[in-house]
């Protein structure tokens, strides 16, 4: 009776193992950093799932049917300092944060700026670069060194933008185009004497397009963009904050920035 009675439970305690390996909930898993060991809410043991539109490059885009660029690497390095295999992910960018909340993947690495609106949805780490509006104009330009010296000068912008709305702010003349490639081309070549736009945009433009631009003067304003991370689980926020430090510190990150952007854009 008594080795009936032990089957019998045995079999029941086999029978809740099983239903609880098939819950939809984040697996909790242990992981060692450098400094810290701590329990975690991950989707799937072992991995970190990171998501991204994969349609920004050199941020995020797909090459030879491969996630590839700076923020790929970002979290490819991340996995590995916190120990855990990276599983880079795509996601419509209109619907990203919703999959996050969702679970379908444990943090979005994909160019996110933390603003309050969306900080009321997730939590966001410490940043991993910094970006914001930046005036660029053609290499050979001297006498543009910061936006006083924009005053009367023909400032190229996309339509409808807030950054129109900055240089409406600076100067009179102000051609409006409909892509940020149009007005950089056009700088290049001399048409208009200056563009403000995204940094990372001005910068990709130099470095994957060969544009004769640079930049001048300080951000016009200032993008954080950090990893966003379900609310709750704050030992991953803790955990990436200390591989992008440690990043920062022994240099890998610097390495990986001046690989895509050829600048150090947490600066």
């Amino acid at each position: 009776m008594k080795k009936g009675l032990f089957a019998v439970v045995a079999a029941i305690a086999m029978m809740a193992m099983s239903a609880c390996g098939s819950s939809t909930e984040p697996a909790e898993t242990e992981i060692s950093g450098e400094h810290t060991t701590a329990e975690v809410k991950l989707v799937n043991d072992g991995q970190l799932s990171f998501a991204m539109s994969g349609l920004y490059p050199p941020l995020n885009f797909t090459k030879d049917g491969e996630l590839t660029g700076f923020d790929v690497e970002i979290g490819k390095e991340i996995s590995i300092r916190i120990g855990l295999e990276p599983n880079p992910v795509t996601n419509p960018w209109e619907t990203i944060i919703q999959g996050l909340r969702a679970n379908h993947y444990d943090a979005i690495i994909g160019s996110m700026t933390a603003t309050e609106e969306r900080m009321e949805q997730v939590d966001f780490t410490n940043p991993y670069y910094i970006s914001g509006a930046q005036v660029f104009v053609n290499v050979g330009e001297e006498e543009i060194q910061s936006t006083d010296d924009l005053v009367g000068k023909t400032i190229g912008v996309i339509q409808s933008s807030t950054w129109r709305d900055m240089a409406e702010e600076i100067s009179d003349k102000i051609k409006g185009y409909p892509s940020d490639v149009n007005a950089l081309q056009d700088l290049a070549v001399g048409r208009i004497d200056a563009v403000i736009t995204d940094k990372i945009v001005g910068l990709s433009a130099m470095n994957e397009r060969g544009l004769d631009i640079k930049p001048v003067g300080d951000l016009l304003n200032e993008d954080l963009i950090a990893v966003a991370v379900n609310k709750g689980n704050e030992e991953l926020i803790n955990q990436i904050n200390e591989a992008i430090a440690s990043m920062i510190e022994d240099g890998t990150y610097e390495e990986i920035s001046m690989k895509w952007f050829d600048e150090n854009i947490m600066k």
